[in-house]
């Protein structure tokens, strides 16, 4: 089973003493988002978690345990950094204080264990086509030397964006094109490997791989494991990784991005995170007497186990 903690809201950012509480206890629930009653009860115990996929924009919170837990479960770290200022990101670290993070963050874990993702990309009148490969080649001569590879996309013009975000000019073609060109030529120049994702549009004449930003084959090179021939579940267009079990909450990330697809809006995150108790079982609130709670299925991904059975993990 892999574990996603970071899909649906940033628990490393502001929830990380709520994490280790659970990976203290060895498991945590999860709310279905469209059927609240129903709860799942996920084992976090190191034994059955096959990966525990983190993915934020500020893994600085969570820096003085991750020694601990990599040396306690198979971990891969998705690390955003952006080109985006407080006009768009308003809660997220700034560009050299996110570096300095990731690469603290690599020199703990690894550079096998850490991605970089640049994403979503869009355009505005501020941030322009040229601003964006500039301030990408930038960060890739600073961050190559630390990641495994480098994921981007293309931000994705769902409805509730063209309200958050009015100021966005829709991409063309074109525009697509001379991005992934020059980004391409960029992570050449500093031997960085890079791939898309969320997409089916093919870039490889720019030397840019089309996959998944979780694949067997990203997991098995971070952590040195063979997994089993697992089919992609997406869950979107586009979308080719393999399916993870999230222990997060929509609407309870107050980095506060214009162009969050988890935030309903901004205000809805805020009060959310006042009901957030990091001794709950559960993210935001309690388990309830009306909940349905299931066992979630344990499914073994790895062809095989180090981990003995009887390794307890001891986290501050």
């Amino acid at each position: 089973m892999i574990v996603n903690v970071g899909g649906r809201t940033d628990i490393v950012n502001y929830y990380s003493k709520w994490l280790i509480n659970r990976l203290k206890e060895g498991y945590a629930y999860s709310r279905n988002p469209l059927f609240t009653n129903n709860v799942s009860k996920i084992s976090l115990k190191p034994e059955d978690v096959d990966c525990l996929m983190f993915c934020s924009k500020n893994y600085k919170p969570i820096l003085k345990y991750i020694k601990e837990i990599n040396e306690k479960y198979r971990v891969i770290c998705y690390y955003t950094i952006t080109a985006y200022g407080k006009d768009v990101e308003p809660n997220v670290p700034s560009i050299d204080d996110s570096i300095k993070t990731l690469i603290e963050l690599s020199k703990i874990v690894g550079k096998e264990k850490v991605l970089w993702r640049y994403d979503p990309i869009l355009l505005t009148k501020k941030y322009t086509i040229k601003n964006h490969i500039e301030t990408f080649e930038i960060m890739a001569k600073k961050i190559a030397p630390y990641v495994q590879r480098c994921i981007f996309s293309f931000v994705e013009m769902y409805k509730k964006l063209g309200y958050n975000m009015p100021e966005i000019i829709p991409f063309t073609s074109e525009d697509k094109l001379e991005i992934a060109s020059k980004i391409g030529q960029i992570a050449k120049k500093y031997n960085l490997y890079i791939q898309t994702c969320g997409t089916d549009e093919n870039y490889e004449k720019y030397e840019i791989h089309l996959s998944g930003c979780t694949t067997t084959e990203i997991l098995e090179k971070a952590n040195n494991v063979k997994y089993r021939n697992i089919k992609a579940k997406g869950m979107r267009k586009g979308c080719h990784c393999i399916p993870s079990r999230d222990i997060g909450a929509y609407d309870t990330c107050i980095n506060g991005c214009k162009y969050c697809y988890a935030n309903e809006r901004p205000e809805l995150a805020k009060e959310n995170i006042k009901l957030h108790d990091e001794k709950s079982p559960i993210l935001i609130g309690s388990i309830k007497e009306t909940d349905k709670i299931t066992i979630a299925k344990n499914e073994k991904l790895i062809k095989e186990y180090n981990l003995q059975e009887s390794e307890q993990i001891s986290l501050i």
